[in-house]
């Protein structure tokens, strides 16, 4: 058994310990509490806390930092994203998502949730240095692969990765890259197996202009590719994958940004979560993210950093920052929870992960903090540049 002691321990979901220790064996926490003084690793003036959650994240798309203007309209960067697809071999995307593990663990995250494009590429990689959930992402309506085959692949690339610290889940891309039926698919193979469903819904104006009024920039570039449009018009991107039930409960819904009053009651009662990527949404110069809204009707909301194709970085305190600077009237309290309790609860680890606390997984991060136990939260949010203690399933990390 390994003892820490930490200047204060934070276990978020309970009130801080000044003076604390966190005992951790096998790669759990088995208790916590005051520091009784007998012999510990001492970590020193430090703030020590459970490790960040990335819960939406593209690794494959690392290499294309800066790649793409951000005054770009949303087809545009869909057409630049597939552009430079083409240009890059397996050997770029292994590197692309080594880059990603990277920067993540330097500023502390240590779970994330990946939506993997190229599931192939899984056995030409090690173990992932942190908990990760790979969201195999699945889309027909170009290509018109047989969605019976689609599933049945995603599945057998599940089948030999048990040993892999996380999980695997799948991810329909979006109503407009994927069809009902495959959806459905989805919805059943995660139910039948206890699997997690991610999609990315009502990310931008340009797909709600298409399903409301069948119209736009998004809908001509589908159009021109050859997808039946005949689903467009009449009703929102929220309102058409709920009419087609089309998403399982617990579904994890990414972005989330342009809804109407009809949506809000058709989400209602709903158990999703919300994922929302505020440095994201920045750089499209997006409107208000309705985050209060969510909060008020009681969804789960998480916070992710998507990918460098439309992000700076894989950085999620800059993530808390930028949605505490967006949402001024949101508790810094509420907006760490996004980064740590909320997303373990979103993919069935409450309890396990993104807190301390008995019975816990050893994933932690240590970061300055010698002043008193108050107002941890905001400290928490201030904290820039890299994390130099990171504790993943009981191993520190060496970076």
């Amino acid at each position: 058994m390994t003892t820490l002691r930490a200047r204060i321990v934070y276990p978020v979901s309970a009130p801080p310990i000044e003076n604390g220790m966190v005992c951790v064996e096998h790669g759990k926490i088995v208790a916590l509490g005051k520091w009784d003084g007998r012999g510990a690793t001492d970590l020193g003036e430090v703030l020590l806390m459970p490790g960040l959650i990335n819960a939406h994240c593209h690794l494959d798309y690392s290499v294309m930092r800066g790649a793409i203007l951000s005054n770009a309209s949303f087809s545009q960067w869909i057409r630049r994203i597939n552009e430079l697809k083409r240009t890059l071999s397996d050997a770029d995307y292994l590197e692309s998502i080594r880059t990603g593990f990277r920067e993540m663990l330097r500023h502390g995250t240590t779970s994330v949730f990946n939506i993997e494009s190229f599931p192939e590429l899984m056995v030409k990689m090690p173990p992932p240095p942190i908990r990760t959930w790979w969201f195999y992402e699945m889309m027909d309506v170009r290509n018109r692969i047989h969605t019976e085959d689609v599933v049945a692949g995603a599945l057998s690339f599940f089948e030999d990765r048990a040993g892999w610290s996380g999980g695997f889940g799948l991810s329909p891309h979006a109503p407009y890259t994927t069809s009902p039926d495959l959806y459905r698919l989805a919805k059943f193979c995660c139910e039948k197996y206890g699997m997690p469903f991610m999609t990315h819904l009502a990310e931008s104006d340009e797909e709600f202009e298409m399903f409301r009024n069948a119209r736009g920039r998004l809908h001509e570039f589908l159009d021109g590719l050859g997808r039946p449009m005949s689903d467009t018009g009449g009703h929102t991107p929220v309102a058409r994958l709920l009419a087609e039930q089309a998403l399982p409960d617990g579904s994890l819904l990414t972005h989330m940004n342009f809804l109407e009053e009809e949506d809000w009651g058709l989400l209602r009662e709903k158990h999703f979560s919300i994922i929302h990527c505020p440095c994201c949404h920045e750089y499209f110069e997006r409107g208000p993210f309705p985050m209060e809204r969510f909060l008020r009707e009681g969804f789960n909301v998480c916070l992710g950093t998507d990918s460098l194709a439309s992000n700076r970085s894989l950085n999620m305190f800059a993530e808390m920052r930028c949605a505490a600077r967006r949402h001024p009237e949101v508790a810094p309290e509420t907006i760490l929870k996004m980064a740590t309790l909320n997303p373990a609860k979103a993919i069935g680890m409450g309890g396990r992960l993104g807190e301390i606390r008995a019975g816990a997984e050893a994933d932690l991060l240590a970061i300055p903090h010698a002043g008193p136990a108050e107002n941890l939260p905001d400290a928490i949010l201030t904290h820039s540049g890299p994390v130099d203690w990171i504790m993943v399933g009981g191993r520190v990390s060496s970076q």
